[in-house]
């Protein structure tokens, strides 16, 4: 059965002369996946964003041992009325070839820079053919997510360089930072072009917290993959989990129980919270601001506490499961849990109005590292990223999965794109977060926490979203054999907006960077994977 709010889609691309065909081993329904030729990959890709579809991600895909040996190429839209559609299209095996899209959707080349480092997939047309995840010691024709690549292969060193963009002229200088960084931050190398203290340009390498992640979900069981899905970035452990958990539900067409659902939309939202109130400490911290540092940290302390003693671990991890949650809050709990949330909430209000007050740190931040309204929507930025230069895009009300389909999520609209804008949507998130919890826990749901998770046949696959801190995770699951993984693919909303961060720091003094790198906060291990 064809959801009827996503046949438009292949109506659009009918009408192009594109021959669509309907994946029924696909779920749920509502976010159709439309198997199309591949000659037609790029105009698929014209058409949505002619249609002002937003991009969401790019993956590839062996056939797995339920089916022949094939090699697919995935991509997945996003429409604010349609919701989500995703494209499928077959590879040869031995020769994988597929078409850009980055002319279409600048936030797909370093996606298909990640196909041809993983799969061997060569992208006809792709501006830029540089190594992505695949650093320079690793051997040209070691492809990690083939399946004849094996997961303890040992790399023998080699010699090699990034070809950094070069910048010349009379007082251009270029200088490194990273991977290796002062303080406990994860690997990233950063190469600067600047005049005087000026940044002209800033170029990123990631890919040095590449973990092998997507390979190692490959025989796992949806239980088992629950757990490794809250490591995939750390401070994003429930975010993730929901999103893997609930990509395995709907393969499986499995409801979970409501309390359940209400229990995971409270630990997303403390997550939330958590992390903005560490990050506007943060941010402060590299403005001067000491005062306003400690006091979030302070919060973000008693935050981790509460986790502990009412969840079991500070940092709310391995809580989610396919199925439902391990976890549950009797009737004390719950109202202690409400009360901490109105008092942070209320705490946060009167640390934002002695920010507010402070002109040092206001003219550290009000102009700084703007990112414009165009650009964002070019790039497709998302989370408070996004709200804060003119992009709304938000899981939680595109595709009001529950519990959100009952709450009315509001969502803070920013414009000037700036670190000061970024900090502000912060605010107003914890404040609509607070609001949300005590909302949940007020109507809990009675009844079970989890039920049993029965995996389905082998080729069934499923897809969805939950917005998590930072953004749109999309997740995108497939079943083997005996009930396990044989391939998930899964995308952070930092993979995307790191790329806004190349754009915010230019014309940026240099000692801004650290003010802006902190107001964007992408996660290295979400994005290298």
């Amino acid at each position: 059965m064809i959801h009827e709010a996503n046949t438009w889609f292949a109506e659009r691309l009918s009408d192009h002369g594109i021959v669509t065909r309907y994946l029924e081993d696909h779920h749920p329904v509502e976010m159709s996946c439309l198997q199309i030729r591949r000659l037609d990959w790029t105009h698929a890709a014209e058409e949505a964003r002619r249609q002002d579809m937003r991009f969401v991600s790019l993956w590839a895909a062996e056939a797995g041992a339920h089916d022949e040996e094939a090699l697919y190429a995935y991509m997945a839209f996003a429409h604010l009325e349609h919701r989500h559609v995703l494209l499928r299209t077959d590879l040869n095996v031995d020769d994988p070839v597929l078409p850009d899209i980055s002319r279409h959707y600048v936030a797909a080349v370093r996606m298909e820079r990640s196909l041809q480092d993983m799969f061997g997939i060569r992208v006809e047309g792709l501006v830029d053919t540089r190594r992505w995840l695949k650093h320079e010691h690793w051997p040209e024709d070691a492809h990690p997510m083939r399946s004849s690549f094996a997961a303890n292969t040992r790399m023998e060193p080699n010699a090699g360089e990034y070809a950094f963009i070069k910048a010349e002229g009379d007082g251009v200088y270029e200088y490194p930072v990273g991977p290796v960084h002062a303080g406990i931050i994860e690997p990233g190398h950063f190469r600067f072009h600047a005049v005087g203290e000026k940044i002209l340009n800033m170029e990123e390498r990631l890919g040095y917290a590449h973990k092998g992640i997507e390979k190692i979900f490959e025989g796992l069981t949806a239980i088992q993959g629950s757990r490794l899905a809250g490591h995939i970035s750390g401070d994003s452990a429930v975010a993730h989990t929901w999103a893997f958990a609930q990509a395995c539900e709907n393969a499986a067409y499995l409801e979970v129980p409501e309390r359940a659902v209400a229990l995971r939309a409270i630990l997303c939202e403390r997550e939330r919270m958590a992390n903005h109130i560490g990050d506007i400490g943060g941010v402060c911290n590299d403005g001067g601001f000491a005062f306003m540092n400690v006091q979030m940290q302070r919060l973000r302390e008693d935050m981790a506490r509460a986790h502990q003693d009412m969840f079991g671990h500070r940092l709310l991890m391995d809580l989610i499961i396919s199925g439902g949650v391990n976890c549950d809050l009797d009737a004390n709990s719950q109202h202690r849990l409400s009360e901490q949330t109105q008092n942070l909430a209320s705490e946060v209000e009167e640390l934002r109005t002695i920010y507010a007050d402070h002109p040092s740190m206001q003219e550290r931040v009000i102009g700084s590292g703007p990112v414009s309204i165009e650009d964002a929507k070019s790039i497709g930025l998302l989370g408070y990223i996004g709200r804060a230069s003119g992009v709304y895009a938000d899981a939680r009300v595109e595709e009001a999965y529950p519990p959100y389909n009952r709450l009315q999520v509001q969502i803070p609209q920013g414009t000037f794109g700036d670190v000061a804008t970024r900090v502000w949507v912060r605010f107003e998130e914890i404040v609509e977060s607070a609001r949300l919890i005590c909302n949940l826990l007020k109507d809990m749901p009675d009844g079970p926490v989890q039920t049993d998770f029965i995996a389905p046949e082998a080729g069934i696959s499923g897809f969805d979203v939950i917005e998590g801190w930072r953004g749109e995770i999309s997740a995108w699951v497939r079943f083997g054999q005996n009930g396990t993984i044989d391939r998930y693919a899964v995308r952070d909303p930092s993979e995307i907006n790191w790329l806004g961060l190349e754009l915010a720091v230019r014309e940026v003094p240099v000692p801004d960077f650290p003010l802006n790198n902190k107001s964007f906060n992408c996660s290295y291990s979400g994005n290298d994977l």
